[in-house]
């Protein structure tokens, strides 16, 4: 199964599900200077491998891994994290509050409104806690068309990520998915989440009070 999601001016986007999980992982590479961010190298070293094979050929420079970009610290997005690591030397990032539970050293701790720069596109760090207290975002915003959102487990297609039914983390989880996402950005904006099919801000903001009405 082809793994490219998206084949956009500056960059690709490419995603394959791995694990008994159904996780996402998700690879950007810029087609100019071949600097690559992954998301979320959640298993399965060698299909992740695979996939950055797949997306050198989405550029004509030599590809490098720049960064390895992790949305929060639970174990089903992780699993492959210290391997690709040890095979590659790529620097890592993840929240702030999260880092600390991940199974290697974090290079760059993230806080909300972050922008890391890579030669050829930018990623914005969106700051959502409820799911973890350091659940991050990432936001590719394309200068030719919509904005794609990494969302990890904080967003999906028909609500926000689990908060184990404490009301108080599922407020402040939706609150911040309100006011940093769908405040900010427009419907256009593609949701891709952490396990499952992505979504759009559009198709979901007329929900937002039904997700609020029912607490989870």
């Amino acid at each position: 199964m082809d793994s490219l999601l998206y084949d956009l001016p500056a960059l690709t986007i490419r995603r394959i599900s791995v694990s008994e999980m159904d996780n996402n992982v998700y690879l950007l590479t810029a087609k100019a200077s071949g600097a690559q961010v992954l998301i979320d190298a959640a298993d399965e070293l060698p299909a992740i491998q695979q996939l950055l094979q797949d997306g050198a050929a989405d550029t004509s420079a030599e590809p490098r891994l720049a960064l390895i970009a992790t949305t929060h610290q639970h174990w089903d997005h992780v699993r492959a994290l210290k391997g690709l690591v040890d095979a590659t030397g790529a620097r890592t990032a993840a929240g702030t509050e999260d880092a600390p539970h991940l199974p290697v050293n974090v290079d760059l701790l993230l806080d909300h409104a972050a922008v890391s720069n890579f030669d050829g596109f930018d990623l914005k760090a969106i700051h959502l806690r409820g799911h973890t207290q350091g659940s991050i975002a990432f936001v590719y915003q394309d200068p030719e068309g919509p904005a794609h959102i990494f969302s990890g487990d904080s967003l999906f297609p028909g609500g926000v990520g689990n908060t184990q039914k404490d009301p108080e983390r599922f407020n402040q989880l939706l609150t911040d998915v309100t006011q940093r996402l769908f405040g900010p950005y427009p419907d256009s904006t593609i949701v891709h989440p952490g396990h499952g099919k992505p979504t759009t801000l559009g198709a979901e903001r007329p929900h937002l009070k039904e997700w609020r009405a029912r607490g989870w």
